[in-house]
C-alpha cells in the first residue's frame, strides 16, 4: 500500500524525530511515498537539489494522488499539511490524523469535525501503533 505521510516542515520541525519513528513503523509493512518528512535537514536537501516551491508542490500533489491512504501527524499546525488534507478529503482518500492533546495548540475543528477524517489522540508511539495498524488493515 502507498502511504502519503504528512507532517509539518516549514511550520516547525520540533516533531521530526517522531515523524521519523512513525515513518519507520509504516515502512515495516508498506511504502511511504513521503519519507523525507522524517529527515532532519529536508529544507537544506530541497535547496541543494534546486527544487523550487512549484517543484515541491507538483511532486507532493503527484504523491498524494498516487497514495492509497494519508497518515498525518497534526500536533504542530501547518498550512501545508492542512492543504494536503483538504485535497486528500476532496479526492476521497482515507485520512488518519494523529494528535497529541498535551500540545499547546488546539486541533482545528476542520480536522476534528470532519467525518471523513479519523483522528487518534495519543501520548506515545506505542499507544498509536495499534490504531495505525487497524486503520491500514481497514483500507487494504
Amino acid at each position: 500500500m502507498d502511504i502519503f505521510f504528512s507532517g509539518s516542515i516549514r511550520g516547525g520541525r520540533d516533531d521530526v524525530d517522531l515523524y521519523a519513528a512513525l515513518i519507520d513503523r509504516l515502512e515495516a509493512t508498506d511504502t511511504v511515498l513521503t519519507e523525507h518528512v522524517g529527515t532532519t535537514d529536508i529544507e537544506a536537501v530541497e535547496q541543494e537539489g534546486g527544487l523550487t516551491d512549484g517543484d515541491i508542490h507538483e511532486q507532493d500533489v503527484a504523491w498524494l494522488e498516487q497514495a492509497d491512504v494519508v497518515v498525518a501527524e497534526v500536533t504542530t499546525p501547518s498550512l501545508g499539511v492542512g492543504y494536503e488534507l483538504g485535497r486528500a478529503v476532496a479526492w476521497e482518500k482515507p485520512v488518519h490524523c494523529l494528535y497529541r492533546p498535551e500540545s499547546t495548540h488546539d486541533l482545528s475543528a476542520m480536522i476534528r469535525g470532519n467525518d471523513a477524517v479519523t483522528v487518534t489522540e495519543y501520548d506515545s508511539l506505542e499507544e498509536v501503533e495499534p490504531e495505525l495498524e487497524d486503520f491500514l488493515e481497514r483500507h487494504r
